[in-house]
């Protein structure tokens, strides 16, 4: 199988959640296992948050956060790897918006719209959500050429209702390319 990538890095931006077992350990194992691949590098991590279950509410509350992260992976194998990163932390699928170990949501990447069968770009319900929007606020620089921090802070700011979502915990992750100096 050929891994489609792209001439230039792109920057891309995913939201991870989890409700199941050590919430915190699961998710900086996440970011670890995608920044430990050759075609990625994780760039910044926002706070962390507990929130409120949505769609399926008897269930544990999630404890959910946003990365940044520069690939030359195209959507398609991005998508791929997290997938495959969610089996390594044993995700199962068995109730819709149920209990999890772990979600990875690709939310946007630079300078791509595509809807296929597997993957919305942007994500469609990325602006519905403000346990992702709360958490991507923290990442996306003020700067961003697409106009996404100003999407972000202008729906947050007409959001009547962003219940549910509670501070919990500041991200102490660092990627391991940055403390080698690489």
């Amino acid at each position: 199988m050929t891994i489609q990538t792209l001439t230039e890095a792109s920057e891309a931006y995913i939201a991870l959640g989890a409700n199941l077992g050590d919430r915190e350990a699961t998710l900086k194992e996440a970011i670890n296992l995608l920044d430990e691949h050759p075609r990625i590098t994780v760039l910044r991590c926002s706070n962390m948050y507990e929130t409120d279950p949505v769609g399926y509410a008897d269930q544990p509350d999630f404890v959910n956060m946003a990365i940044a992260l520069q690939t030359t992976l195209a959507p398609e194998a991005l998508l791929d790897v997290m997938l495959q990163t969610e089996q390594v932390l044993g995700r199962e699928r068995i109730i819709r918006w149920g209990p999890r170990t772990v979600d990875l949501d690709l939310l946007w990447v630079e300078g791509h719209q595509l809807s296929t069968a597997h993957l919305i770009l942007p994500h469609p319900r990325m602006f519905e959500r403000v346990f992702v929007l709360v958490p991507l606020a923290d990442i996306v620089p003020t700067g961003e050429a697409s106009g996404l921090y100003r999407r972000v802070h202008d729906v947050l700011e007409q959001m009547d209702d962003k219940g549910g979502v509670r501070f919990w915990k500041a991200c102490n992750w660092v990627s391991a390319s940055v403390r080698s100096g690489s």
